[in-house]
């Protein structure tokens, strides 16, 4: 009986924490001689879904990796960098004479004219 007692406030606490949300942060950093060698930030966010939208964090709605369409919108984006490659190519090959000699060079100024 005891541990149903400590499984319904176990519960209750949970309830709480994910209906008001909680925040954890700290930094640790790790330093030799006075010279800093790793510094690592915590920044943690416990809390439902409603109360993350209340808070205004909706990462996963862009996250593409956690979109049900992530294979399709990789594979999309693929063949679209392939297309782009292809089209540069041909406006390339189909104006040559369109385009400055040396791309890198910067375009020669005329100097200032004298007074006599």
């Amino acid at each position: 009986m005891q541990h149903a007692v400590q499984g319904q406030g176990l519960a209750d606490i949970l309830e709480r924490i994910l209906d008001k949300g909680i925040v954890v942060a700290g930094d640790i950093s790790v330093s030799l001689v006075g010279v800093e060698l790793l510094t690592i930030r915590l920044r943690l966010v416990i809390a439902s879904v409603d109360r993350a939208l209340q808070m205004g964090i909706r990462w996963w709605e862009s996250e593409p990796s956690l979109s049900a369409d992530a294979a399709k919108l990789t594979q999309e984006n693929a063949t679209l960098a392939e297309r782009i490659g292809r089209l540069e190519a041909a406006l390339l090959a189909a104006q040559p004479a369109a385009l400055p000699m040396n791309l890198g060079a910067p375009a020669p100024t005329a100097l200032p004219a004298t007074p006599r």
